[in-house]
């Protein structure tokens, strides 16, 4: 099978792009912006981050056998005398983009990419488990998903590769387009639309606007929306496209499941129906949002020609995705790690699932700041009440500056929580807290760290 490689005319093929020394040019074998990681004849991209500056490592580069490097062309003179092709553009990280999507027009893999409010990652694990039973796949690593992750994880495919399934992120207008048009997918899926990023997206209508560039460029492309007919907005959009599949709980839809059972760890049992075939699956990973993610990529192996006991025997491998509703068992506590991040859908979800895992009856909740609201961030919060009353959470255990506006309400509603502005003290208290015969649930954004609690809980209290 043919070795995929980066020629010099598609160097040419990128805008801007100015190449010095093209006679000393061999095909390159990859891409790569880390020199950590850099192999023999790849091409190096020097992009400008947050904290590090490529282009102060491209003689580590060329020490480690690059074959070629990409430059911003205001930084030529710092790199007249290498003996490699030196590549100047405007935008390096606009290049790499390019380059992505040229690697993309060599493959012979089908594209699978999803986006989402909630369930993305988990989603993409799921699926990614689904298809290895049959196919050659490559996924997106961790959530490796904006305007740089993207482009690189297309580069992990290669000549051999059947299946790429991508993860697509956004915070901000236009990215879920940029990055559609460089992955250009055959199949796309849209999990949910919620109350994400609205501090950039401004409220759930330019969620929608944005996630939906997805399946505005697949469908041009003429591939197959994998459509969740059960979320109200994505609803609205099937007659839009031609090419869709439903999936949800509802007979209606082209692939449909229904709840058989939850059992006390929360672990669901489900029928899925399509074409009057069915298949009954018990899996792990709990929660109602969980049962929607494992419909969706059952929908997608579907489509790729997987069988129901094909699927069947690839479910029984399914792990939890690390800190993303993560149950785990200890002696006289069940800890729930959803710290990976928060926003309000999955919020509520993580607190719903506290009421159905019946093992003990005293819940505890260990919960931070949701970030990008925007201005509705403080009601957002006060709102959070609501499920937590319905829950009947015993202990509420509060921290970070937004999360005052919750413990506030929940003090008029006469509800037990407590409010720690400094983390220590936070700690303090899981330290000496007689957690058994518990459920605790830690949960938050990104930013809040609250992982640093879970670690507390398991260092005090696990076995």
């Amino acid at each position: 099978m043919k070795t995929l490689r980066i020629t010099l005319q598609d160097i040419f093929n990128i805008p801007t792009a100015t190449i010095f020394n093209p006679d000393a040019f061999k095909s390159l074998l990859g891409v790569s912006i880390d020199t950590r990681t850099i192999k023999k004849n790849f091409l190096y991209v020097a992009i400008k981050g947050d904290k590090y500056d490529g282009h102060s490592f491209v003689s580590d580069a060329v020490k480690k056998g690059a074959g070629a490097i990409i430059i911003k062309e205001n930084r030529l003179k710092s790199f007249e005398n290498i003996d490699i092709p030196v590549i100047t553009v405007k935008d390096t990280k606009k290049a790499l983009g390019d380059l992505a999507a040229l690697w993309r027009s060599k493959l012979n893999a089908k594209v699978i990419a999803l986006t989402g409010s909630n369930g993305k990652t988990t989603t993409k694990e799921i699926l990614t488990t689904l298809l290895t039973e049959k196919f050659r796949v490559v996924a997106t690593k961790a959530n490796n998903n904006n305007d740089i992750g993207v482009p690189l994880s297309i580069f992990e495919a290669d000549a051999k590769t059947e299946l790429l399934v991508l993860e697509l992120g956004t915070n901000h207008f236009g990215e879920i387009e940029y990055t559609s048009n460089i992955a250009q997918p055959d199949i796309a899926l849209i999990t949910n639309i919620g109350e994400s990023h609205l501090e950039f997206l401004v409220n759930s209508d330019g969620v929608l606007n944005e996630k939906k560039a997805l399946f505005d460029v697949t469908e041009k492309r003429s591939g197959k929306i994998i459509l969740n007919a059960d979320d109200s907005r994505l609803n609205k959009l099937e007659k839009k496209y031609n090419r869709v599949v439903s999936f949800g709980f509802r007979n209606s839809n082209c692939v449909s499941g229904k709840i058989l059972e939850t059992d006390p760890m929360g672990r669901t049992k489900l029928r899925i129906v399509k074409d009057n075939k069915s298949k009954e699956f018990l899996i792990s990973l709990p929660g109602k949002s969980n049962s929607y993610n494992f419909l969706a990529a059952v929908t997608i192996g579907l489509e790729c020609g997987m069988s129901f006991n094909e699927i069947e025997k690839s479910a029984k491998r399914l792990k939890g995705v690390k800190q993303r509703l993560e149950v785990s068992e200890y002696k006289g506590l069940t800890l729930i790690d959803d710290t990976y991040n928060a926003n309000p859908n999955s919020m509520i979800e993580a607190i719903e699932l506290m009421k159905k895992i019946k093992r003990f009856k005293k819940k505890i909740a260990v919960l931070g700041d949701m970030f990008e609201l925007g201005d509705e961030a403080p009601l957002i919060h006060r709102k959070l009440a609501d499920v937590i009353q319905k829950s009947r959470i015993n202990e509420v255990y509060l921290t970070g500056k937004l999360m005052n506006e919750l413990y506030k309400e929940l003090k008029k509603r006469k509800v037990s929580a407590e409010y720690f502005q400094e983390r220590e003290k936070l700690s303090e208290l899981l330290k000496e807290e007689i957690l058994l015969d518990s459920v605790v649930l830690v949960k938050g954004s990104r930013g809040m760290k609250m992982e640093e609690f879970v670690k507390t809980i398991k260092d005090t209290h696990g076995d």
